[in-house]
């Protein structure tokens, strides 16, 4: 039995019949030139609007991507924005990766054969809610570095990396200036956000940066974004949900161009459905173009999944879902088909936008009108607004009465006839539903092999005190085993035996479990808000010498923050409380670790690597376990997904390949699970805590 993904199906069976009516390239030519003024970019002298979708390579397989930028195409987009993951593509030093979802060429290239232009964000510092923000770990083993700093050892790499991919891209001729599809490419992200971190040596690199940046003379503008200034020649770009009313442009001389208008918001486990309506998102759209700007990128259009350990601290494996094609490539509507109406009726009348005179006219508290005229062609776009939150009204315009709902915009197409309005849906709901596949749910055999609980003994990583986790796992594993022993003498224990001690650990990491004399005593965690967490629990001590291992995981590394070079992880203190002669302090009773767990080291989630322990049939309740069974593909060209809600918390890896962390046992505010369907690729299931299996 093998299981292959559908949706890949789908999508290579929808691959072919686009490879036929994709477009010839034509929109540039070698020499093409990019420029800009205050208002617009233009494309050889030609101003053009761009309305762009987030579409992050790594986040999807390769199948899907034909697929994904048909649909974007299909929605009124013309331009595909991405990062460029550095720790995907140099895990190690000098050690590249370009293939699968890595296959960041074939991505790009796929865009410009629909006849799309490309933003590239290189950074290589992205955020992004990836790991780390795809900084590699080894950069945090280099001498005296300090990241995103005015640092020799940090820019040194950093130039090494963004001049190696802009020559890549050189090499494919995918700059617009070499006839490509490339017109915009981005350095640093976001650094307003820790600027202050670094006081003036922020702004020593910023310069930098930009100049090194413009070095590679790759034709076309460099942007930085969530920035208010930027250095020379590069232009500042706004990040955000109501760009039109909030960015103020310091430069007069650079167009307005929003990188990120955020469609939802990201997700953390233990965080409840973070949704943003269309009607909103194409309110702040029209703002932004009413007020002169001219390039939108929606972040994100398609989010995708979170594949593998690739999500940074607690962030969802499901990215983005509610943005308007969801993890799955299905377009969401209503936001997907409000926001393809808007892009139509925006290009309908791009000339009146983009050549004509503009003006502005208050008509009311909170009421205007920001008109485009080519009043020698009788040419004319107005965009009135109704910024009053719970208000509708009606407004005088030019001799007519026109009704604006609150928070609103309508367009009028010859400054008369309302085409438009951003509260208007016109597109039915969508309402996405699961159901079971019947074929997959046949020979339901499931097997299991449980690690080893690891004693001190067993481990030759030691020291007095708990050593800090990152350091240990240098992020090849989310895992790693503290151990210790101590001895309890007859006076120790309490006389009573209803009375039990409790065990204490602060935590600096995001999980753990906690096991003594091989016996599972509890778990606990933290949130994506707290820095750590405390776990306590009553546990059942022995006389004589008592185990105690605590298995310790983190769910992603922080992905920002100036400090980010400082981030710490493990155990921070560990305490036996209510023991007859008092507190016994364990945090210097000498400790030992263990990074990764046997099944990872092992392989065992591969077809090859699944031979080298041995399974048994499985049984319920078991923590720190791997399950596995195979499963045949079901029928139909629907994606595929696994229902995890029986579940607690873990990794899934289908036919090789790490599906995401599953964390179905972190409850929301709403009393749900984070996340509980995932999209799959025989199955493996590591399960980290106690809970009864229940759909498998």
């Amino acid at each position: 039995a093998a299981l292959v993904l559908a949706v890949a199906v789908a999508a290579a069976l929808l691959a072919g019949a686009a490879e036929a009516s994709r477009p010839k390239w034509n929109l540039t030519k070698k020499g093409t030139t990019v420029t800009y003024d205050k208002y617009s970019l233009m494309i050889d002298g030609r101003r053009e609007l761009f309305f762009s979708g987030a579409i992050h390579y790594p986040r999807s397989p390769p199948q899907m991507w034909p697929r994904l930028l048909k649909i974007a195409k299909e929605g009124g987009l013309n331009t595909i924005e991405t990062y460029v993951f550095w720790n995907a593509h140099e895990p190690e030093p000098a050690q590249f990766n370009f293939e699968g979802r890595n296959d960041m060429i074939k991505f790009l290239k796929l865009i410009q054969s629909f006849g799309m232009y490309a933003i590239v964000r290189i950074g290589p510092f992205i955020q992004g809610e990836w790991n780390h923000g795809a900084l590699p770990y080894w950069l945090r083993e280099i001498p005296h570095i300090i990241f995103r700093a005015n640092n020799e050892p940090y820019k040194r790499e950093m130039e090494k990396f963004v001049k190696f991919i802009v020559q890549m891209l050189k090499d494919e001729n995918m700059f617009a200036s070499q006839g490509g599809h490339v017109i915009l490419a981005q350095i640093e992200n976001e650094y307003g956000n820790i600027k202050k971190d670094h006081i003036t040596e922020g702004d020593k690199y910023l310069e930098w940066a930009g100049e090194m940046a413009l070095s590679t003379n790759i034709g076309v503008p460099w942007i930085m974004c969530k920035q208010s200034t930027a250095p020379g020649v590069v232009i500042p770009t706004c990040n955000g949900r109501h760009c039109g009313d909030t960015w103020v442009m310091k430069d007069e001389n650079k167009p307005h161009l929003w990188t990120e208008n955020w469609t939802a918001q990201f997700r953390a486990f233990g965080n409840d459905l973070a949704q943003r309506s269309a009607e909103d998102i194409a309110y702040s759209v029209l703002r932004f173009f009413a007020k002169g700007g001219t390039l939108v990128n929606y972040y994100m259009y398609y989010g995708g999944t979170n594949f593998g350990r690739t999500g940074a601290s607690y962030v969802l494996t499901g990215y983005y879902d509610e943005g308007p094609v969801d993890e799955y490539g299905m377009p969401k509507a209503p936001k997907y088909g409000h926001l393809r109406d808007l892009h139509n009726v925006i290009k309908s009348y791009s000339r009146a936008f983009l050549e004509g005179k503009q003006s502005f006219e208050l008509l009311g508290q909170g009421y205007e009108a920001r008109n485009f005229e080519i009043p020698e062609e009788k040419l004319c776009l107005a965009f009135i607004s109704n910024n009053n939150t719970g208000e509708d009204g009606t407004v005088n315009f030019r001799g007519d009465k026109y009704y604006i709902p609150s928070r609103s915009v309508s367009i009028l197409a010859d400054c008369k006839h309302v085409v438009y309005n951003t509260k208007r849906v016109f597109v039915q709901h969508s309402e996405r539903s699961f159901h079971k596949a019947d074929k997959a749910t046949k020979n339901n055999v499931w097997e299991m092999f449980s690690e080893v609980i690891p004693r001190y003994k067993q481990t030759n990583i030691r020291n007095k005190e708990p050593l800090e986790q990152y350091n240990q796992t240098k992020d090849q594993s989310d895992y790693l085993w503290y151990t210790t022993s101590f001895r309890l003498e007859a006076d120790d224990l309490p006389i009573r035996g209803d009375i039990r001690p409790v065990l204490a650990v602060k935590s600096s990491s995001h999980a753990l479990v906690a096991f003594v004399n091989d016996a599972f005593a509890g778990n606990g965690h933290g949130t994506k808000k707290e820095k750590g967490f405390t776990f306590d629990r009553p546990i059942n001590l022995r006389l004589g010498v008592n185990h105690l291992a605590l298995l310790s995981s983190s769910m992603g590394m922080k992905d920002s923050g100036g400090e980010l070079v400082e981030l710490k992880g493990g155990i921070q203190d560990c305490t036996i409380q209510g023991l007859n002669t008092g507190t016994l302090d364990l945090q210097v009773n000498g400790w030992g670790h263990k990074a990764k767990l046997e099944g990872e080291e092992k392989e065992i989630y591969t077809e090859k690597g699944m031979g080298a322990v041995k399974w048994v049939p499985a049984t319920s309740g078991q923590a720190v376990t791997w399950y596995k069974r195979y499963f045949d593909e079901p029928d139909g060209d629907d994606p595929v997904v696994l229902d995890m809600t029986s579940m607690c918390k873990g990794m899934i890896f289908v036919n090789g390949e790490g599906m995401g962390r599953y964390w179905t046992s972190f409850i929301t505010p709403g009393k749900v699970a984070s996340q509980a369907v995932y999209v799959p690729y025989s199955t493996a299931i590591f399960e980290i805590q106690e809970q009864p299996i229940g759909c498998i």
